[in-house]
Parts: C-alpha cells; sequence; structure tokens
C-alpha cells in the first residue's frame, strides 16, 4: 500500500443501557447496566465490515485515535488500527466495547446497584468471558450488526475472541487471536492469586466496601500492578532495559555521601517527570515497578481487578468437553489467525500451538505465525514489523472478500 498521509482519528466515547436482563453464568444477572463504547471508520451498506476489538484486563473500550483537545489519549492499540493501519478504518468498521465489570465506563463496582441504591462493591456479580461476549452481542445486535467481518484481541482479548467462535460462530467470519491460550496454566492462576490476596488484604480494602469508607486500597493495587508487570515483561527485556544499575541517589549513598538525590526514572515517556523521593528504592528496576504500581493504582479499581482476574482464571472452554480442545472447537466455523511471540512465557507459543492443532483437527482455515520478538506478553501492544504485516495482511485478504465502507448503513 503506498504511503498516505491520513488526518488524526479523533475519538468519541459512546454509550448504551439496556434494561432488561443479561442472565450470567453465575446464575446470577444484571440488570439496568450500561456499556460503553467507541466506533471508528463507516458501517458499509449491508454492514459486512464490522471488526469487533476485545480488550485486555486493564484496557477499555478506548482502542484507538485521541480525543479531541486532550493530549496524551491515544488508545491503546493506535498503532494496530486506524486509517491506513493494519487494521485499516478506511474500510472496517472498529467497534471497541468496555466490559462489564470494569472501571472505564461499563456497569461495575464502582456504579450503583439498581435495586439496593447503594454502590456494588464487592456485591457485583461475578462474570466470565462468556458473559462479555453474549453482552457484547447485544450491544451489536443494537448496532444492527449481524454478523462480523473479525473479532479480534490479544491475551484475555484473544480468549474473547476464540470464545465468540464458540458462542456465537454463525456471527463471525474471521477470529485474530493474538498473545493468548485456551485457558490458563496453574502458575498464570497462582500469579493472579498473589495479586488479589495483596489486595484483600490491604487494610483499606474493608471487604471490597471501601467505597463507603472514603479510601482506596492503595497498596494492593501497586503490588498487584507490580506482579503483573514482572510477568509481561521478558528476562532479556528486563535486562537490557535495567540490568543490576542502581539509582543515582543509591550509588551516592553508597559512596558515603550525606547529598540526598533524586532520580529520574530512565525508560522514556511520562514517566521522565516521575520522581521517587522514597529512600529504599536502590535498583533502577524497583524504581521502575514502584511508578507502574503508583500510576495504577491511581486510576484502576480494586474490585474489577478481582473480577477480571478470576474471568481469565475461569475460562476453559475444553472443560465441558472432558479436556478435549479439539472437541471443543468442533462448533467453529470461522477462519482464524493466531499470532504467539517466542518471550512471551506467560501466554507460551505452546498454547497457541495447542489452540492450532485442535482447529486443524476440525479442518478448519487457520493462519499462524510465531514471532521472535524479544518484548514478552508485551509484544503484542508494539510495532514489531513482522507482526504488523502478517496483521496488516490477514487483513487485506478480508478486506478483499468484504465490500468496501463506501456507502454507508
Amino acid at each position: 500500500m503506498p504511503h498516505t498521509t491520513f488526518a488524526p482519528l479523533i475519538a468519541t466515547s459512546q454509550s448504551m443501557h439496556f434494561a432488561a436482563p443479561l442472565g450470567l453464568q453465575s446464575g446470577a444477572s444484571l440488570r439496568d447496566y450500561t456499556l460503553a463504547y467507541e466506533t471508528y471508520g463507516t458501517l458499509n451498506a449491508d454492514k459486512s465490515n464490522a471488526v469487533l476489538v476485545c480488550h485486555a484486563l486493564n484496557a477499555s473500550h478506548h482502542v484507538a485515535g485521541v480525543y479531541a483537545n486532550q493530549a496524551h489519549s491515544e488508545g491503546w492499540w493506535d498503532n494496530m488500527i486506524g486509517p491506513g493501519k493494519p487494521v485499516d478504518t478506511e474500510r472496517f468498521f472498529v467497534i471497541g466495547v468496555n466490559n462489564l465489570g470494569s472501571c472505564f465506563g461499563s456497569t461495575g463496582p464502582m456504579h450503583t446497584h439498581p435495586d439496593t441504591g447503594q454502590v456494588y462493591g464487592a456485591d457485583f456479580p461475578v462474570v466470565t468471558v462468556e458473559d462479555w461476549v453474549n453482552a457484547q452481542a447485544l450491544l451489536l445486535d443494537a448496532l444492527g450488526i449481524s454478523q462480523l467481518a473479525a473479532v479480534m484481541g490479544g491475551s484475555l482479548g484473544g480468549m474473547q475472541a476464540l470464545s465468540w467462535t464458540l458462542q456465537h460462530p454463525e456471527r463471525v467470519r474471521h477470529a485474530v487471536v493474538v498473545a493468548s491460550a485456551p485457558n490458563l496454566t496453574a502458575e498464570n492462576i497462582a500469579f493472579n492469586e498473589v495479586a488479589r490476596r495483596a489486595i484483600v488484604t490491604d487494610p483499606d480494602f474493608h471487604g471490597g466496601h471501601f467505597y463507603q469508607h472514603g479510601v482506596v486500597p492503595k497498596r494492593g493495587l501497586r503490588i498487584a500492578r507490580m506482579v503483573g508487570h514482572i510477568t509481561y515483561l521478558s528476562d532479556d527485556v528486563m535486562n537490557e532495559k535495567f540490568g543490576r544499575e542502581l539509582r543515582p541517589s543509591a550509588l551516592t549513598a553508597a559512596a558515603g555521601s550525606q547529598r540526598s538525590e533524586e532520580a529520574r526514572p530512565p525508560w522514556g515517556g511520562a514517566a521522565r517527570d516521575y520522581l521517587y523521593t522514597t529512600q529504599d528504592v536502590e535498583f533502577q528496576i524497583e524504581s521502575y515497578l514502584r511508578y507502574q504500581g503508583d500510576k495504577f493504582s491511581e486510576y484502576f479499581d480494586a474490585n474489577t481487578y478481582l473480577l477480571i482476574t478470576r474471568a481469565l482464571d475461569y475460562f476453559d472452554p475444553a472443560r465441558s468437553h472432558g479436556g478435549d480442545l479439539s472437541a471443543a472447537f468442533a462448533c467453529t466455523s470461522a477462519k482464524f489467525l493466531l499470532v504467539s511471540f517466542t518471550t512471551d512465557w506467560r501466554f507460551s507459543s505452546a498454547r497457541s500451538r495447542e489452540m492450532v492443532r485442535a482447529l486443524l483437527d476440525n479442518q478448519r482455515d487457520v493462519s499462524y505465525a510465531e514471532i521472535d520478538a524479544p518484548h514478552g506478553h508485551d509484544a503484542f501492544l508494539l510495532d514489531d514489523a513482522r507482526y504488523m504485516n502478517v496483521v496488516r495482511s490477514y487483513f487485506e485478504r478480508i478486506a478483499q472478500e468484504t465490500p468496501l465502507a463506501g456507502g454507508a448503513a
């Protein structure tokens, strides 16, 4: 595709209210709920060019573009989605939906229970990947979209994309599953549990009803984020970025100087302006993790963290088939692209190959790319040219079988 300069994609957050109860897998139901979402591009006349993008743990419906007059407001997958990008919004109508239980606009623990008039808090019902998919399907119904050109996601978003092909096979033509797995390993569940324990044992958690006390369990959230962030990076990336480098203040102290010195973190971006004043931070990796933890604790909800990590843990489509993934995939009809990264030890390439084998057992149309990238799990958010080209080529294929977006619905 020749290089073309496009105007910045301007994003606008929208919301849709649903009065009817949504039955959940737990047996509970949720009524009078709202889903926050964004759309990019133009829906074509026959509504056949829609692409649903599912988000991971701490992301939202703000997938791409920027908000007008708001600096540093790029969507979390803005490098992937937009005019002229691998998922080209000049061709596709892209939809991002914030999941129920999240803290970025859709109904969640921070909202008011319609029956009690009190904030849900810990009383928000358990939600699963399957529940999210069913809620997304209702939103698509309201938008008049009966079938998706593609559903796409990375990590937990990839699980949702996979679940779409199982729950609503007739509504998905293509599924793009990136850095994901058919279920979590015991090690992954263990990391999630350590993070959850950090939150629930924070004295400010108050059994999940901390809103009523006017506090936030920030200590627990900080540790949870630090634990999670360690698992998103590869050992090579950590050593390359930080190694055993000490902060300047720690070096000064080691030399016996009495002069107090604050060090700027070395990793770039907005973090350059973040200063640490605590004197027990000696290594740059410690400073980096604390910065990430502090930032996370300012915007993320503790109950949301518990809900979403549990949804991760519960997802296992093969369970109802005696652990047979091939049997679980027998109902699928979509074509698939799976992408994994060699240094992603949290969602390893072996797990993607496991899905590929199960799909091939069912004679499904499957493309698979295993990218030799050093970045660990975070690679699915980064600008590896090979990865971007794989996705671009696959969506070119989808575009060839999909009418262009020239005629609006």
